[in-house]
């Protein structure tokens, strides 16, 4: 049998907290609702004194919003799942790790989706806690704010990020998905490692470059053909060459 889950319930509105319980009893009958509260202060005072393995938390409240009520917390021992009718605060749920971000009113898919995997996090963290912070770089994911919520993508899968007008998309080898936040925001959380900006409208994973054009073109595994800016071409192709074999390429001694 597995382990009940305890979880709270923070939001302003009664009508929303009377919802989404009435969906977990029937989604995830072995996730124990220990609490619901209006008021965040009460939600704040069983989270300081109780185990609590997930945290279901509305965004918009009065006097502090759900993303400054995590700043309350050194660190967050606990599972999040924002449940709000507002979605401009996606990519800052993400920089909180949050295990979904479901809009309202609440699809069954959608809180399932996110459910499931704060549920393989708290596995996950009781099975071992260090391998949760010592993932191979391949296992990173990155969160994909949309009007639907957020998808996470593995980042070793994501061929490269186009600015489109205010927008993002967001190309992989099998899909495309469009993001509403611009191409900052996800330079913020990329590793740069693996991640190269070669343009103002372009960052390109590395990893899945086919070819390099002479006239500053990137030719990328979906044959996408991207430009590398004139400023950025040198440092660019050095990097480049230092973690690949490339004939005719001296490497630098180390010192």
């Amino acid at each position: 049998m597995s382990p009940e889950i305890r979880c709270i319930i923070i939001d302003d509105e009664p009508k929303a907290i009377e919802l989404l319980q009435e969906r977990l009893n029937i989604l995830f009958p072995n996730i124990q609702i220990k609490g619901t509260f209006t008021d965040w202060r009460k939600g704040l005072e069983v989270l300081r004194s109780e185990a609590i393995d997930l945290l279901f938390l509305d965004v918009s409240m009065p006097e502090k919003s759900g993303i400054d009520f995590l700043k309350l917390f050194p660190s967050i021992p606990f599972q999040v799942i924002f449940v709000t009718a507002h979605t401009e605060f996606a990519l800052q749920a993400i920089k909180f790790s949050a295990a979904g971000y479901v809009l309202k009113p609440v699809d069954d898919y959608e809180l399932s989706f996110a459910v499931n995997k704060a549920l393989e996090n708290i596995k996950g963290t009781s099975n071992n806690s260090k391998t949760q912070h010592q993932l191979p770089n391949n296992a990173i994911k990155i969160g994909i704010p949309n009007v639907k919520g957020i998808d996470y993508l593995n980042a070793e899968d994501i061929l490269y990020f186009e600015s489109v007008n205010k927008y993002t998309k967001v190309v992989t080898k099998n899909t495309s998905i469009m993001s509403s936040y611009n191409l900052g925001e996800f330079k913020k959380v990329i590793d740069e490692n693996d991640f190269y900006q070669v343009h103002r409208s372009y960052i390109v994973n590395i990893h899945h470059i086919k070819r390099y054009e002479i006239a500053g073109v990137l030719i990328m595994e979906d044959n996408m053909q991207i430009p590398v800016s004139k400023n950025v071409r040198t440092d660019f192709v050095n990097m480049f060459n230092t973690i690949n074999r490339t004939a005719g390429f001296k490497q630098k001694d180390s010192e």
